[in-house]
């Protein structure tokens, strides 16, 4: 394979997991944004204002902060750069799963990454079982929590190519 080709699925394979990584986000945030529009519907009292002021405040700095800026989106932004420099077949092809770090990471990450996605599945089957309005505010704050997430993603994603290099390592086995 020529350097050129090479190249070009790397280029291929980081957009891919850039685009698959923020269309998963991006429906998520569809469709709870719908379901949190729902319980605008519903007759509110000043706890339910209180309510959700109080969880989308939580959720921008937990999820969206902690959770999104300062942990999952420099990891995965370096390992979108990762692709783009070195690629490889299985890597490239399941290249959305690679970026969030479902395989080739350190222990510690695929833990992280299995556990919480085992306890967002928990939590969705939870909430799903919660009646208006308190579901829409959950929702709600979940919204706020992955929009933080994508646009910090696509943020420093873009401090990254612009830079050249990545400010997290990210993560794989034998490489620095």
């Amino acid at each position: 394979m020529t350097g050129r080709t090479r190249h070009i699925l790397n280029a291929g394979a980081a957009i891919w997991g850039i685009v698959g990584l923020s269309g998963v986000l991006t429906f998520a945030i569809y469709r709870l944004g719908r379901i949190s529009l729902l319980a605008v519907a519903e007759d509110w009292h000043f706890w339910h204002w209180v309510t959700l002021m109080a969880n989308l405040i939580f959720m921008a700095y937990a999820e969206g902060y902690r959770g999104f800026q300062q942990r999952f989106s420099p990891r995965s932004a370096a390992r979108v750069f990762y692709l783009y420099q070195h690629g490889g077949l299985v890597k490239g092809f399941l290249a959305p799963l690679f970026c969030a770090g479902y395989f080739a990471a350190s222990r510690r990450i695929l833990r992280v990454v299995w556990g919480g996605t085992g306890a967002i599945v928990v939590f969705i089957l939870l909430a799903q079982q919660i009646e208006q309005p308190w579901r829409g505010i959950i929702d709600g704050g979940v919204v706020v929590g992955l929009s933080w997430g994508l646009l910090s993603l696509w943020v420093i994603l873009l401090r990254t190519f612009l830079a050249g290099h990545c400010q997290q390592s990210p993560d794989v086995p034998g490489y620095p």
